[in-house]
């Protein structure tokens, strides 16, 4: 009986019993071992020996105490696990760990099982998976194209069919082209989401521990899982709560910045234009609204990841290695970190300090953008043009992806269709940091496009929208409180025909308040404003009593944060609800 490894199907078929963790990991590792001669995906597989303890560790437990319980899962090798050597692709820096990388023992925690630890581009310097004095990792689906890296094996371990997630690691693209090119959703959570303690650093300052999954709602589930402070990692962050479990839903209509013509690049690739083209159709199949993007500072940024002085900053790992025994690092590596020791202090200053004006050009235009989609890749390259001219088509690979780590956003890679040759095919959506659950319902949604809604959560991002009906209505006296915290208009509507509306007592300012009855209501005039959710604490304590904030239906349905009026606030007002809204109180009164 084949087992769906998705996880909540797998939740359901050891519920029904249909298997149980020993006897599905015990046939999964068999089956990669099959495998793993052709599309070398293990650096090492757990033996059943290995692997008996954490099996063990489930007899008795009860399904419902342990989120992931019996998942299995893969470990990019350059995460630790306790006992088991870590190796990033060169034999010679291997060691064995006596603890497990954060990330790992949470999953472990949860009820995972780790199969092995997967193939790589040696010390993570790669996009395309032939970097391994392991062996080259072919593409899942078409054996003359690469797997694409570094997180070569771990994409393959799911496209395949012999874990349910993997673990990767991306700097510079490494959880998302490969994902495109395995048909995959490569979530690269926002920088020290997900803890990097125990993970071989290739750039420290840069590096993210990525998820490959089927599907964006298994990316959502473990992201909720594992998106937590961790003490040993100094650069972890604590997530928001706007950015929690509960943000994944089903999107509201949005806004989508595309790239300039003059910004796509698909180096030659005919079918590119028109992959790209539907996928962008696709989005604005669920409500999205097209925005053209000027990418030129966001490439600007991607190539100083390479031109500039980061490259150092990847020889500080391997350097000391390369500099006592050269030949346990592969000559493309040694070529690309040749130049490192001759970078100064000056030059990498410098760097950083055009990176942060860049920053503040890409954040602003990101502004008033829900998010944006590229091509994950341009074109894919072959094994044999990548053996032909590695560096060159290797940089190809990253024109999408090198400057997002640089830049601090958040990226899921989601599939969006296939070549003419069966290659799979894919989009990246993007947006600012800490927008990772948000923008895993854009790429759910995008996946799930031709069935129905996903959830009816709506999804959540950075970003509150707030209903407002007087003194903050655009233009007039309050209004500045809103724009000076940065918000923007989004629409000007109607509430549903439920409430009333009131001059209150006092002023100036003079305001209104409205409150939600049962009978006798009337659809006020109202706006919804969207302001930064960092900003919302600092507005709420400004509103004086008999105001606050609480939750206003809007004429469509919608149910959205606004201005509500305590009871007692409406002593001496005067009831102006057949006015139908501040603006026609303000214009009668003159």
């Amino acid at each position: 009986m084949t087992i769906n490894l998705q996880l909540d199907a797998l939740r359901s078929a050891y519920r029904e019993g249909h298997t149980t963790p020993r006897q599905l990991l015990l046939s999964l590792r068999d089956k990669a071992a099959a495998l793993n001669p052709d599309y070398h995906l293990f650096i090492h597989l757990l033996s059943v020996e290995e692997l008996e303890p954490y099996l063990a560790a489930l007899d008795g437990q009860d399904i419902d105490s342990l989120p992931l319980y019996g998942v299995p899962f893969a470990i990019k090798d350059n995460i630790d696990l306790a006992g088991i050597p870590t190796t990033a692709a060169c034999p010679a820096f291997a060691y064995v760990p006596q603890q497990s990388a954060t990330i790992v023992e949470q999953l472990l925690a949860l009820g995972a099982i780790p199969l092995g630890k997967t193939n790589l581009d040696q010390f993570a310097t790669g996009l395309n998976g032939s970097r391994s004095p392991y062996g080259a990792c072919p593409n899942s689906v078409l054996p003359e194209y690469p797997s694409g890296g570094s997180s070569a094996g771990s994409s393959l371990a799911v496209a395949l069919g012999v874990a349910s997630f993997s673990l990767g690691t991306d700097t510079a693209g490494s959880g998302r082209v490969p994902a495109a090119l395995n048909n995959l959703v490569g979530m690269k959570a926002t920088k020290g989401l997900i803890s990097t303690a125990g993970v071989v650093p290739a750039c420290r300052t840069l590096d993210c521990v990525t998820t490959f999954t089927a599907t964006a709602r298994e990316a959502s589930q473990l992201l909720a899982l594992t998106a937590h402070l961790d003490p040993r990692d100094e650069y972890s962050r604590n997530n928001p709560l706007w950015n929690d479990g509960s943000a994944f839903g089903t999107p509201r209509p949005f806004r989508f910045g595309v790239p300039r013509a003059q910004d796509l690049e698909f180096f030659g690739c005919p079918e590119g234009p028109l992959l790209f083209g539907d996928a962008i159709d696709q989005l604005k199949a669920l409500g999205g609204e097209a925005v053209d993007l000027d990418m030129s500072p966001f490439l600007e940024a991607a190539r100083l990841l390479y031109e500039g002085p980061w490259v150092a900053e990847r020889y500080s790992v391997a350097g000391e290695l390369m500099e006592q025994n050269p030949q346990a690092v592969l000559p493309v590596i040694l070529a690309v970190l040749a130049k490192a020791p001759a970078v100064s202090g000056v030059q990498t200053f410098r760097a950083q300090y055009r990176l942060q004006a860049l920053k503040a050009l890409c954040d602003k235009a990101l502004e008033g953008l829900d998010c944006v989609v590229t091509p994950t890749l341009g074109r894919p390259v072959t094994l044999a043009e990548l053996e032909a001219e590695p560096v060159l088509r290797n940089s190809e690979l990253g024109y999408y992806t090198n400057f997002m780590n640089l830049l601090d956003y958040a990226a899921v890679a989601v599939p969006s269709g296939f070549m003419g040759n069966g290659l799979p095919w894919g989009v990246t959506v993007f947006g600012r940091a800490f927008t990772d659950q948000y923008l895993l319902s854009v790429a759910d949604a995008f996946q799930r496009r031709s069935d129905a809604p996903t959830s009816s959560a709506v999804a959540r991002n950075d970003r509150a929208r707030l209903v407002v009906c007087g003194a903050h209505l655009d233009g007039l006296a309050l209004n500045w409180q809103l724009k000076q915290r940065g918000a923007t208009l989004v629409e000007s509507t109607f509430s549903s025909p439920d409430y009333q509306l009131y001059a209150l007592a006092g002023g100036p300012p003079f305001r209104p308040g409205m409150v939600r009855v049962k009978d006798g209501g009337v659809a006020i005039a109202v706006e919804v404003w969207e302001l930064p959710s960092r900003e919302l604490g600092s507005f709420l304590t400004g509103i004086p009593a008999p105001l606050g904030l609480g939750k206003v239906q809007l004429a469509d349905g919608r149910w959205e944060s606004g201005f509500i009026c305590e009871q007692y606030g409406l002593e001496g007002a005067v009831d102006i609800s057949h006015l139908g809204g501040w603006r026609a109180y303000l214009t009668d009164r003159r």
